[in-house]
């Protein structure tokens, strides 16, 4: 998971006392430090105790920040007194850095309210909150107005805003490799390339015949299809599939690679039905399954915008992101369904997995030409869903989003698969269809959907539904 760094402004009022913002600049740093976050911050040796109040003091801040603004990835602005509001909404000006910002105010304490350790933090946090508004600088609260350093609470949202801003820089300038053409029946998942790259993400194409072609010059003898077979046994129980489809899904895998390799990509989505299993005798599953396990999402179908997703919350939670259909209701239950794939589904989604073949699409081009899904039940636990769309007619990125859990309810089926809870599902699945969104849906195991909000809806400015339950 990429480190990430902040750059940090001491926001300080001259005529409170000068230890609260020595302390409050230390307690903030060590807090930092236990939380494996790199700080870029302004030293006493610099400006008045290291911290920001005057003109002069913002401009030699936001001049740090620029000599580091390849890596500073967001901004926490610290009141461990009031806070002169001016110089902080300057600095994030002059800085020129459009990074996600956090506002944090230390509180008072109640027996320490004379003019020797007063903060006024409380109050100040609403001055520094309006300066930046008014600046067009948008920027990310604590969930307590006011909340000590080295609380947990602050903690909790320390950790939300590094995944916050590891999205944000994540999909800016993100390279998302298409393999092949979407097929027919799917226009479900069709998107706007000119939208997601107004966006800062642009697609990369690559036609099946040129994959297929690739695999073509690897020879079942070489020595890296030999290692990646070996690699896809170890990632999967492979009994019953024969030695020729193995050796198929080893080339495959390696031009995947190569291709990821050579254009940057962060994240594919990649055509299947019917082409892969007509024309080359496999599946795609494992080797999207094994990609997707290494937090590098690829998704079925060509659907660009799932992959989003799925690189989204990855970026957020450091873990594997899956994409799946909303697929069945789970008897007369509202609030619970069953979600499916045929499947693809990393590793880390499963208690148990095994190779086997795709049982939907056997029927039509047989067999031995669909061994390669990764099967299994998903295990139980808390996931936190997001389906990101192109609206062409409003010319617009949309996403929705929410958290809910995998049960453990009783289900016989095949593929990958799991049933699944959320608060007021109807109203999400009526939010669904109203807005004709894709019956694609990507999920990650764990709960990360407020750091995901924050960093589509209000960083990057796409329109975000949170479905946040309200009991």
């Amino acid at each position: 998971m990429h480190k990430t760094t902040l750059g940090i402004i001491v926001g300080n009022r001259g005529f409170f006392p000068n230890h609260l913002c020595e302390t409050g600049r230390a307690d903030i740093l060590r807090v930092l430090e236990e939380e494996g976050i790199d700080a870029v911050i302004v030293g006493p040796e610099d400006t008045a105790f290291g911290s920001v109040e005057t003109l002069e003091e913002a401009k030699k801040c936001a001049a740090l920040f620029k000599a580091h603004a390849d890596e500073i990835d967001g901004i926490l602005v610290t009141l461990p007194n009031f806070g002169e509001e001016r110089g902080i909404a300057d600095t994030v000006r002059l800085s020129g850095l459009d990074v996600p910002v956090l506002v944090q105010a230390t509180p008072d304490e109640v027996g320490k309210m004379t003019i020797a350790d007063r903060r006024d933090s409380f109050c100040g946090k609403m001055s520094a909150c309006n300066n930046l508004r008014q600046y067009g600088v948008p920027y990310t609260l604590t969930t307590l107005h006011t909340v000590a350093p080295d609380s947990e609470s602050f903690r909790w949202d320390l950790r939300q805003f590094a995944a916050t801003c590891r999205v944000v820089r994540g999909l800016r300038n993100a390279r998302i490799g298409v393999l092949g053409a979407r097929p027919a029946a799917f226009i479900t998942v069709r998107y706007s390339e000119k939208l997601l790259e107004k966006a800062g993400i642009s697609i990369e194409s690559l036609d099946l015949s040129e994959a297929f072609g690739r695999v073509g010059k690897l020879s079942d003898g070489d020595a890296r299809v030999k290692a990646k077979v070996d690699e896809i046994k170890a990632y999967t129980p492979t009994a019953g599939v024969p030695g020729d489809a193995l050796v198929k899904m080893a080339k495959f895998a390696l031009v995947m690679e190569d291709w990821i390799a050579e254009q940057g990509l962060a994240a594919t989505a990649v055509q299947c039905w019917t082409s892969m299993e007509e024309f080359f005798g496999v599946v795609p599953c494992t080797v999207m399954s094994m990609l997707s396990n290494m937090l590098k999402p690829s998704a079925c179908e060509t659907d660009i915008t799932g992959a989003v997703g799925m690189l989204a919350m990855a970026l957020a939670s450091g873990k594997a992101s899956a994409l799946l259909d909303w697929n069945n209701n789970y008897g007369d239950d509202p609030d619970k369904a069953v979600v499916f794939h045929c499947s693809n589904l990393p590793k880390a989604f499963f208690a148990d997995i095994s190779m086997d073949y795709q049982e939907i699409i056997a029927g039509s081009v047989g067999k031995e030409n669909t061994y390669g899904t990764v099967v299994g039940r998903i295990k139980p636990g808390p996931f936190t869903y997001c389906r990101v769309s192109t609206d062409d007619e409003r010319g617009v990125i949309r996403a929705y989003l929410g958290e809910g859990r995998v049960t453990d309810d009783p289900l016989a089926t095949f593929g990958g698969y799991g049933v699944i809870e959320i608060p007021d599902f109807q109203k999400l699945l009526h939010h669904i269809c109203e807005n004709g969104y894709e019956h694609h849906v990507a999920a990650n195991l764990s709960q990360c959907a407020a750091a995901v909000n924050e960093a589509l809806g209000k960083y990057l400015g796409w329109d975000v539904y949170y479905h946040h339950h309200q009991g």
